[in-house]
């Protein structure tokens, strides 16, 4: 079963066309990494399944559903608002920054969408979220304030409040780019551990390292479009097109 399938997908802001014709298939476990230069839509194309961005044309999939259909940004798949809520539920993200809220402490953020939005009981959501934050190595810090955390461990938190909603699909968008660079690996940790579990994840990252080793699937992204997809050792050692040759030449 294909987790995430695009066909044809189009963004525009304005006159600006950031997507362009973008088709993906994500399978049941499988790691997708999305790589490219800045500005080549790779972000866009992430919010765009869980609609935090609205797409103008194309389809989107989750776990083989038709969620939308669209064209000119009308949506014609006709699905009752909580059901499709129900599967986009399915779909957990971790964004380059963190957001914890600061007033609440580690466990605190990891409770608050299993009881706010899946309206899971606090005890039974307390429990679950110190689970989680033992899982991404933080069953030390369940009290603490976000602002008593390292950004390595203030991500980490993140992850593990997108774990307490158990989705079956995982989008991480630079998860590390705003970390500093010795604090970058722990939270790469945690993702090859997740990934190592079976964890369906698209990852959007210029951690090329992560990319070679946890990858199942490698997608090169410039000026909207993919133009390139293939497996780690095909794309980091013999890229076909001239565009990846020339990006991956830069950052290795």
């Amino acid at each position: 079963m294909s987790m995430i399938k695009t066909l044809g997908v189009n963004k525009s802001f304005g006159h600006i066309r950031v997507l362009k014709e973008v088709s993906l298939t994500v399978e049941q476990k499988e790691v997708v990494c999305i790589i490219g230069p800045s500005g080549a839509g790779k972000s866009t194309y992430l919010r765009s399944l869980n609609r935090l961005e609205r797409i103008d044309d194309g389809q989107i999939y989750i776990e083989d559903k038709l969620l939308f259909d669209c064209k000119n940004g009308v949506n014609s798949v006709k699905m009752h608002p909580e059901e499709r809520n129900r599967a986009l539920r399915e779909v957990g993200m971790v964004f380059q920054r963190f957001n914890l809220f600061p007033h609440k402490t580690a466990i605190e953020n990891v409770m608050m969408a299993p009881v706010h939005v899946r309206r899971i009981p606090a005890d039974e959501a307390r429990e679950k979220a110190r689970l989680m934050l033992e899982r991404v190595g933080l069953g030390d810090k369940i009290d603490t304030w976000p602002s008593q955390l390292s950004g390595g461990q203030q991500q980490r938190v993140a992850i593990a409040r997108a774990l307490a909603m158990e989705p079956r699909i995982m989008l991480f968008d630079e998860p590390t780019s705003a970390l500093d660079p010795e604090l970058v690996g722990e939270v790469l940790a945690v993702m090859k551990q997740l990934a190592a579990a079976g964890m369906t994840m698209l990852v959007v990252t210029h951690e090329i390292g992560f990319a070679r080793e946890a990858a199942d699937q490698v997608v090169f992204m410039f000026d909207g479009a993919i133009l390139e997809t293939g497996a780690p050792e095909q794309m980091f050692s013999n890229p076909r097109n001239d565009r990846t040759r020339q990006f991956l030449q830069s950052v290795l």
